[in-house]
């Protein structure tokens, strides 16, 4: 009775009622609305009553409806960059110079070092072994790669939410929700990326195709992901990790009929799983009180007492896989050393030291324990695969002497 009386008041009170209702809370992830408890009761009420859905579940549903949030007179207009990268592009580039994230490369960062990872791992296993530049020109492209394709998928997460950016504080200035880009155009721009993603795969094999383009069916249901499970940083993992299996086909090395090297790939593949579970639980610990006011699901919530415990065991998991690929593929003591020994010392360092109630020191450590952990799991299998091309390549030069 008090909803359809509600309703049936002019549009005018009832944006007075939510605006009276709503506030805005402090700047969160992606797909939280920033409602204080009295406004998400409303909210509840209203949405019980005119679709009998929860509130969270009809919120995410597009088109669905959704509360006039006032815009808090603290929340700053958006503003060009005036440092960085985006600073120094055309004005009408800067829009989709956002969608590609290119002013927070961590995560090209992070989809990276899996293709790094692979490669590296792989280039010994190479019938003949892959010299120094075909390696470093594979990597070259894998870093191409993972740029537009972080891209492509920063571009799908923002439209699958661009009815929810615009009522969260930290996202209500990204292109699409702010109107700088359209839909189409975004959508289109994807498509773009995707294209570009695919000039860059054909550069490999073209067993390569076969590999890679299984990895957008992770990429497109990621956002849906998130707002069904507990646990979406494993689909992440899914995504994220896809290039530790890309290096060995990239290097001719057919996985499909190399039993060494698909053992060694799929290992490597869920130790990266591993670790994208673990930094990305760190980044939920970010927004965990805001998920706890609107009950979304996350990992940090979830498992919030025993977060280090957690951290600790996905520590062990991806060091104790990373070990276990380097024996299947033959690594040497550099390897065990400075990327086995250097992630345990860095993962160990980062689960002590971060500070879960600190959204600040949270952010550090995502960033700065991706070029920390990452770095010494590459500069331990480069140091190893230099070791054995030096072997190899003695070993060449004493048989021609002898022949």
């Amino acid at each position: 009775m008090v909803s359809t009386m509600i309703f049936s008041l002019p549009a005018s009170c009832r944006s007075t009622m939510y605006r009276q209702a709503c506030n805005i809370s402090r700047p969160s992830r992606i797909s939280r609305t920033h409602l204080s408890p009295s406004s998400l009761l409303i909210r509840t009420s209203f949405h019980s009553t005119r679709t009998n859905k929860s509130p969270i579940s009809t919120s995410l549903d597009h088109g669905s409806f959704l509360p006039t949030i006032a815009t808090n007179n603290t929340l700053a207009p958006y503003q060009p960059p005036t440092t960085g990268m985006l600073a120094h592009l055309p004005a009408k580039w800067v829009p989709y110079g956002e969608l590609l994230r290119l002013d927070k490369p961590t995560g090209t960062y992070y989809l990276f070092f899996p293709c790094l990872f692979s490669t590296l791992l792989a280039a010994p296993m190479a019938m003949p072994m892959a010299p120094p530049l075909t390696v470093l020109g594979t990597s070259l492209l894998f870093l191409t790669g993972a740029l537009v394709m972080r891209g492509a998928g920063c571009a799908i997460n923002d439209l699958w939410d661009r009815n929810l950016d615009p009522h969260v504080a930290r996202t209500r200035l990204r292109p699409i929700a702010r109107g700088a880009i359209t839909p189409f155009n975004a959508l289109a721009f994807t498509g773009a990326n995707l294209l570009t993603g695919l000039a860059v795969l054909l550069q490999f094999p073209y067993q390569c195709l076969f590999y890679g383009i299984p990895s957008l069916f992770f990429v497109t249901i990621y956002p849906l992901a998130k707002r069904v499970t507990y646990y979406p940083q494993f689909v992440l993992g899914l995504t994220f990790s896809w290039g530790a299996m890309m290096g060995f086909p990239a290097l001719g090395i057919d996985l499909l009929h190399h039993s060494t090297a698909l053992t060694s790939a799929a290992l490597l593949y869920t130790s990266n799983i591993a670790w994208t579970v673990l930094y990305d639980m760190i980044y939920a610990h970010m927004d965990i009180k805001d998920d706890a006011k609107v009950g979304i699901k996350s990992i940090a919530l979830k498992h919030d007492a025993q977060t280090k415990q957690v951290l600790t065991g996905l520590a062990i998991t991806q060091v104790g896989l990373l070990a276990a690929a380097g024996v299947v593929a033959g690594a040497g003591p550099a390897f065990f050393i400075g990327s086995c020994g250097g992630a345990a010392v860095t993962l160990a360092v980062m689960i002590k030291k971060v500070n879960l109630k600190n959204v600040k020191d949270c952010w550090w450590w995502f960033v700065n324990g991706c070029l920390l952990t990452g770095g010494v799991i590459s500069a331990g299998l480069g140091a190893d695969y230099l070791i054995q091309y030096s072997h190899h390549q003695d070993e060449v030069k004493q048989s021609s002497q002898k022949d």
